[in-house]
């Protein structure tokens, strides 16, 4: 194999697929990147066994081939030469090594057969639909944070996207819940979802293509059966397995009858949570809310370090409430929220609250409270 290309285009596809690869693999061949030449692109391709990610860039193969480096190695030397250099690639006749070479700098790593690399087999999809970047990026962004990390309940570890009939309309869903807040957006379901499985993706898979949809002119294609799903957004395609489980009927935990309506500039009261949880203590990072006739008071009693309030004008006229909350999950959902304002919806100190983005009605946010 030999190979000339650009070192922004080898770069640029090297941070998109070397991500995938663990820093610490027991299987070698995982830790490095398959490289095949052909025609006038160098394709590369990276995969941990449960996640898969290929690009192809422009390239002048003077001889094809194909081989395996690894991948953390070849993206740190290619992100440290001269920017708008050229770089050869080229392997030795035995095909047991290759020479990077740009300028004066010469890089010799050691390959490994491509016929030893794994093949994440795709299968058949049943289901294909196209999306607009902007649209998945929304629908990820906007639930990802809620995601749990807690192996135990591996079937949380992931967004669960599904299609739902709301009024009539077919919508597009994505819900993630760590057991103490949920998050839920939608859009309406593209032509081809109709009838397609609920999958839960997993929370590696949905950080990749977090960093993958940020060009809001490409249109992605999305194929799925009950037990993969590949995204194809322009020339990166990423094949991922689905988390095998049953996600919890989320439905039950959004609370109906909430009729205590809390409206609060989104800025002021995410800025009040961060001053006053600074005394929190790490492990509680407990903030109490005392809602009262068009107020709310923000306090914080931390046994070890003191105690911080501060008050905040509210549209609320009704029952007096005190209600506490995980500052954290409380600013998490702040970030999220595109309106100036923010609205609550409250039952008592003891029931999950709903909170609404004022100027987006796709979204929905679950918080269970904490005791204070």
């Amino acid at each position: 194999m030999r190979v000339i290309l650009e070192r922004s285009n080898l770069l640029k596809s090297l941070n998109h697929v070397h991500r995938v690869v663990e820093r610490r693999n027991t299987i070698p061949i995982l830790s490095n990147v398959l490289l095949s030449a052909e025609g006038a692109t160098l394709e590369m391709k990276a995969t941990d066994l449960d996640l898969e990610v290929t690009e192809a860039t422009p390239a002048k193969v003077e001889r094809g081939g194909a081989t395996t480096v690894p991948a953390h190695l070849l993206y740190d030397i290619v992100r440290k030469l001269a920017d708008g250099a050229e770089v050869m690639l080229k392997t030795d006749e035995d095909g047991n090594a290759m020479t990077v070479t740009s300028g004066r700098s010469s890089f010799r790593l050691q390959c490994l057969p491509q016929s030893d690399f794994p093949e994440l087999s795709a299968g058949s999809f049943s289901h294909i639909f196209r999306l607009d970047s902007v649209a998945l990026k929304g629908l990820i962004e906007k639930t990802q944070f809620a995601i749990s990390t807690e192996e135990t309940r591996y079937y949380l570890n992931g967004i669960y996207l599904h299609t739902h009939d709301a009024d009539g309309k077919l919508k597009l869903r994505s819900v993630a819940t760590d057991g103490h807040r949920l998050a839920r957006a939608e859009i309406d379901a593209p032509a081809g979802s109709e009838g397609m499985p609920g999958i839960i993706i997993p929370r590696k898979t949905v950080s990749e293509l977090q960093k993958l949809v940020d060009d809001p002119d490409v249109a992605v294609t999305t194929e799925l059966s009950d037990t993969k799903i590949r995204f194809t957004i322009g020339s990166v395609i990423l094949t991922s397995k689905l988390i095998d489980g049953t996600f919890p009927d989320y439905q039950r935990v959004i609370p109906t009858g909430n009729d205590k309506r809390l409206v609060i500039d989104r800025q002021s009261f995410a800025a009040a949570v961060d001053r006053v949880s600074t005394i929190s203590s790490e492990r509680g990072r407990a903030v109490k809310l005392s809602i009262g006739e068009g107020q709310v008071t923000l306090a914080v009693n931390n046994p070890d370090s003191g105690s911080a309030t501060e008050e905040l004008a509210a549209d609320y006229s009704s029952d007096p409430i005190e209600i506490g909350f995980n500052a954290k999950y409380l600013l998490d959902v702040a970030a999220q929220l595109t309106g100036t304002e923010a609205r609550f919806m409250l039952a008592d100190a003891g029931s999950p609250t709903l909170i609404h983005d004022m100027t987006d009605e796709t979204t929905l946010y679950v918080l269970m409270p904490m005791r204070v």
